[in-house]
């Protein structure tokens, strides 16, 4: 059976879990936006209790609470298949524009004793992409997909040089998923379509260390567990022959580790962070859909049951950013990221249209009084164009997936935030 649309409808099964924390969001503070996330040994607020809980022992007495809210807009991705080159457009597209709004929480307590306590509530992944053409729509006519983190951390004061941070990842996962196109064309054209949602609460943990060798230097390492995303839910499919199946349907992916190093130096009113940023993806080896009962139908089977290969590979972040109290009411913020992605080009599809990308970052706060602060951040995620040749003939779209090139990716969040001592 020749299928030009085979491949797609199995990448387009794997936004389900895994695009939510394929497409990270690091920034998950005003401090985080503001600094392209280069805020790991300097973190020194609320969201400390995020970042890097061990430096919470170094914060001012007294409690702190943080709420931000982010505006994450992704505007429009262009595709252009190779078949573009001898005239057919047929199968160009370009993707919907995608508007998120993401509320974060964090707080430190007051010490006790040599101790302090935190406690974040973050959205660390999430994505959403929908394509109207047939081509794109059969990859991903829409996916949407949540993932929140409730992570309570707790700190101790080892001496005046050295604190440990430790806490506890929760992490609820929702996602929605749909698709709908033709995935064979022998005899005749045959369609399949799908609808499947599904949630899961996970856990892991989160470790963090901060040393001080000397008064204006921080050394600071951090490291966020994996977490196997268990998710189960219910999967509606169909195709034009007749076929159909409506029950459970679960999967298991994981949420990789990450290991964070980073330094932080003051001089006068400066700080710069430099952060190396390693995220473990090579855990992430294969899918496989599971049903509780083996589907009948050979056009469902060949589009939503066969385990997906993945062998996707560990990628670093080099980060760096810088503070500058510009007198006693006013800080001021800018950071730059190089950020690579994990996906090698044979499981790139519509629905993670990922790139390597460059980071740019700026932000102000600004101190009302001695307990309550304002601060506005902006980040944009410039992404590089990408072209995959999955065909093994890129002008026959029988012979493979896709084959073309992604441009104009990109992201932009608006970060605002209101802090609080007590």
């Amino acid at each position: 059976m020749k299928s030009y649309m085979k491949v797609a409808a199995l990448l387009g099964l794997s936004v389900v879990t895994l695009s939510a924390s394929g497409w990270r969001i690091p920034e998950q503070s005003l401090n985080g936006t503001a600094l392209a996330a280069a805020y790991v040994a300097s973190a020194n607020g609320a969201d400390a209790s995020y970042y890097n809980p061990a430096n919470m022992v170094w914060m001012d007495d007294g409690s702190e609470m943080e709420m931000a809210f982010t505006y994450i807009k992704l505007p429009s991705i262009k595709y252009t298949d190779s078949l573009n080159s001898v005239g057919v457009t047929a199968y160009n597209g370009d993707s919907k524009v995608e508007n998120f709004y993401v509320p974060t929480f964090h707080y430190v307590s007051s010490a006790v004793n040599n101790w302090r306590f935190g406690l974040s509530l973050v959205a660390p992944g999430g994505l959403s992409k929908r394509w109207d053409e047939a081509y794109g729509k059969t990859f991903a006519e829409e996916f949407s997909l949540t993932i929140l983190e409730l992570n309570p951390t707790a700190a101790y004061q080892v001496n005046e040089k050295f604190a440990v941070g430790f806490g506890l990842r929760g992490v609820y996962t929702d996602g929605v998923v749909k698709s709908d196109g033709v995935v064979t064309t022998v005899p005749f054209a045959i369609s399949a379509s799908r609808d499947m949602t599904g949630d899961s609460i996970d856990f892991g943990y989160n470790l963090a260390l901060s040393y001080k060798p000397i008064e204006n230097l921080t050394l600071s390492t951090t490291y966020r567990s994996k977490v196997d995303l268990t998710v189960e839910g219910n999967a509606k499919l169909a195709d034009s022959i007749g076929g159909t199946y409506d029950g459970d349907v679960s999967v298991t992916v994981p949420l990789p580790a990450s290991l964070t190093i980073a330094a932080a130096y003051t001089f006068n009113k400066t700080t710069v962070e430099l952060v190396y940023d390693r995220t473990y993806w090579s855990a992430y080896k294969e899918l496989d859909f599971k049903y509780p009962v083996a589907l009948a139908d050979p056009v469902l089977i060949a589009a939503f049951d066969d385990t997906k290969i993945r062998n996707w590979k560990d990628v670093n972040a080099y980060r760096i950013g810088v503070t500058h109290q510009y007198n006693d009411k006013l800080k001021l913020m800018a950071g730059f990221a190089i950020d690579k992605n994990p996906a090698p080009d044979n499981t790139l599809g519509f629905e993670l249209p990922d790139s390597d990308a460059k980071l740019y970052s700026l932000g102000v706060e600004y101190k009302l009084n001695e307990k309550m602060k304002i601060g506005l951040a902006y980040l944009y995620d410039q992404k590089e164009s990408r072209t995959v040749n999955q065909r093994t003939n890129p002008l026959d779209p029988t012979t493979g997936g896709v084959s073309g090139t992604f441009e104009d990716a990109s992201a932009h969040l608006l970060t605002a935030s209101f802090k609080y001592r007590f």
